[in-house]
């Protein structure tokens, strides 16, 4: 599986940039996301158990709207 880059917060600091990848899997569509580590105790709380192997991650709007763009394009 490769990654290609999407694009990066536009607002992120050095060293903090939360990122959108998409995937080329051929089965289904799939995107890599890069972002802070949820760590807040109410937020997990909210969000409940987590898998083994999954995490929770926090990513700004912008980098979501770069998910619908890359949708826009896309004729899958």
């Amino acid at each position: 599986m490769r990654a290609r880059f999407l694009g990066k917060d536009p607002c992120s600091q050095e060293g903090q940039s939360p990122t959108l990848f998409v995937t080329d899997r051929t089965d289904r569509r799939t995107y890599i996301a890069q972002g802070w580590v949820v760590t807040d105790p109410e937020a997990l709380a909210d969000v409940g158990p987590v898998p083994h192997g999954e995490t929770i991650i926090e990513i700004p709007e912008d980098v979501l709207r770069m998910y619908g763009r890359a949708l826009v394009g896309d004729s899958r």
